[in-house]
């Protein structure tokens, strides 16, 4: 078995989303002089590819201690968006001829190729494709089991869109990873995918980093 990463890295100022604390990773401890090596971080628990639990944005909600490790593995489909404009909404014109019909318990990942644009720039930050509030209504209305995209916020920088987008998922009990970045090879993957995305063991938080990554049979 083979594993394709589809995670974004995290290191010293790296780009993250701007209403989040500025990322750092500061060397604290060192060859030759402590004899080991060790580093800081300071940063949110939302940066580069994280889980979103529920709790993120539904008050009450499950957090991560609440949901099941096996939910985070499980079969995946690529909705392949590449080429689309910045500041696209995603509505269920544009996803219902990029998946297949039937996508109950299915983890839906749009891939809009903002991850290979990650950079502290004005469209890297602010104008990002994302799905709208009735394609995260459609995708609720399929029965999948989360959803992913592969940029820092799945609706978008604008609270006005961001926000019924994440409440209408989450609201579901559904989980979100964002932050992804996806190699052409698995564009030419036999689909339904199986796919990973453990998150590190925060005890009831809203979310946390994680490692996305695509299992192959070689």
């Amino acid at each position: 078995m083979r594993l394709i990463d589809l995670s974004q890295p995290i290191y010293n100022e790296c780009p993250n989303c701007p209403a989040h604390p500025p990322v750092s990773s500061q060397v604290v401890a060192d060859h030759p002089q402590d004899g080991w090596r060790m580093e800081r971080l300071h940063l949110a628990s939302h940066t580069g590819s994280h889980v979103d639990a529920p709790l993120h944005k539904i008050a009450g909600g499950a957090s991560l201690s609440d949901m099941a490790l096996e939910s985070f593995v499980g079969r995946a489909v690529i909705a392949d968006l590449r080429g689309i404009a910045a500041d696209t909404p995603i509505g269920e014109e544009l996803l219902r001829p990029a998946l297949p019909d039937d996508l109950r318990d299915l983890i839906v990942l749009l891939a809009t190729g903002w991850g290979d644009k990650r950079a502290r720039s004005d469209e890297w930050l602010y104008h990002s494709p994302h799905l709208a509030p009735d394609g995260a209504a459609w995708l609720t209305s399929k029965q999948i089991r989360a959803v992913g995209i592969d940029h820092y916020a799945i609706g978008g920088s604008r609270p006005e869109n961001d926000v019924p987008v994440h409440e209408t998922l989450l609201g579901a009990g559904l989980w979100i990873i964002e932050e992804l970045r996806f190699p052409d090879e698995v564009f030419a993957l036999p689909q339904p995918l199986p796919f990973w995305a453990l998150p590190v063991n925060f005890k009831e938080h809203s979310g946390a980093f994680c490692r996305p990554v695509v299992a192959v049979d070689d």
